[in-house]
């Protein structure tokens, strides 16, 4: 079991920066034009991979007005029919080649979402690096023996999956070939609320396969991809768009470039802040230890004086002995004249000759 995937080179896992995916799926608007600007918009704002979809409406599903086919349930398109919203939705494959040619040129890595065996195919001959499994698709296990035996890294949706089907899914990948796997935690909500992320299933995934998790997030904004990064996620998967004031399926859930620049940027200074377990100084500290307290004499002291409470205090900065002497220190005689503001010192203290170790 692998605990780290790699696709062109890149190793994605813990220990690793966290692999950041601008998702495009319907924000294209059908214009190859407009496509190619949100390519381009991506890697300017920071992503590392862009994500398209390769399915047809006909290879998702059948025409139909039957209520079987109609969506419904509170999404953003109730009352469409499947086959018109992937009609509208759906990228056209002979774009697909020439927009991983112009992700090449700007060394971002492109791969897809095959939604059928046909798909499958068609990817290879593009020769992509790596696929992704929808959350829907998790349940279609000739798909998953198909893509597992590309031998390609395939990172995996678990939206709405409960952990049998997950260990079904990943069991039939890995029966198949499929030795690199990734998986995303992700609420199959369009948009998803916040309070429905369940974000620390991540380390549970991470425990339970013993592989790469990251998030496929479809909330507003950026916050829950940055506290993914704090649980440590190490794929974060966002869709992206040109502009929300464009309607589109996909697009009131999707970042502006100015926006995945700053979540970019928020994840980036996550993942930094993580850091290793660390105990004790660090190197910006350093200048700052001096500032903890110490002994010092506080008022002016006669040799032979007694030390008492009032002429010794705990105070800043940190010259003086160890705040742990202090009681060892009261009610010895001073070994000499001591002006006010002096840090405390063991040749100042009559009759110990010992030094603080």
């Amino acid at each position: 079991m692998n605990t780290q995937i790699e696709i062109n080179g890149r190793r994605i896992g813990p220990g690793h920066p966290i692999y950041i995916v601008a998702e495009l799926s319907a924000n294209h608007h059908q214009d190859f034009d407009q496509a190619v600007k949100m390519i381009e918009a991506a890697r300017e704002a920071g992503a590392d991979a862009v994500k398209l979809q390769t399915y047809t409406a006909d290879t998702l599903t059948i025409p139909s007005d039957r209520e079987y086919f109609r969506v419904g349930g509170g999404t953003l398109w109730d009352g469409r029919t499947l086959y018109d919203l992937y009609q509208e939705a759906y990228t056209p494959w002979d774009w697909q080649p020439k927009l991983k040619t112009i992700a090449d040129d700007l060394g971002m890595d492109l791969f897809s979402t095959p939604f059928d065996a046909s798909a499958v195919d068609f990817l290879e001959d593009m020769a992509v690096q790596a696929y992704k499994v929808a959350s829907f698709e998790i349940v279609d296990m000739a798909l998953l023996a198909k893509i597992a035996k590309t031998g390609k890294p395939v990172i995996m949706s678990t939206g709405m999956a409960t952990l049998a089907e997950i260990e079904e899914a990943v069991t039939m990948l890995r029966k198949n070939g499929a030795d690199q796997i990734a998986l995303l935690k992700c609420t199959s909500g369009y948009p998803a609320l916040p309070e429905e992320m369940n974000l620390r299933t991540i380390p549970h995934l991470t425990a339970a396969f013993r592989v790469p998790v990251g998030l496929s997030d479809h909330t507003m904004g950026i916050a829950v991809p940055v506290a993914a990064a704090a649980l440590g996620a190490c794929i974060i998967e966002k869709h992206f768009t040109l502009s929300r004031s464009v309607p589109g399926p996909d697009s009131a859930f999707s970042l502006e470039p100015q926006e995945f620049a700053q979540m970019v940027e928020a994840v980036r200074t996550a993942e930094k802040a993580l850091g290793e377990i660390h105990y004790g100084v660090s190197d910006q500290e350093a200048r700052s230890r001096v500032f903890r307290r110490s002994l010092f004499v506080v008022e002016d002291v006669k040799a032979g004086e007694v030390f008492t409470s009032e002429n010794v205090r705990s105070i800043r900065p940190g010259h003086g002995l160890h705040t742990r002497f202090q009681q060892d220190v009261l009610g010895r005689k001073a070994a000499k004249t001591i002006q006010r503001g002096t840090p405390l010192a063991w040749d100042l203290v009559g009759g110990m000759g010992k030094q603080e170790k």
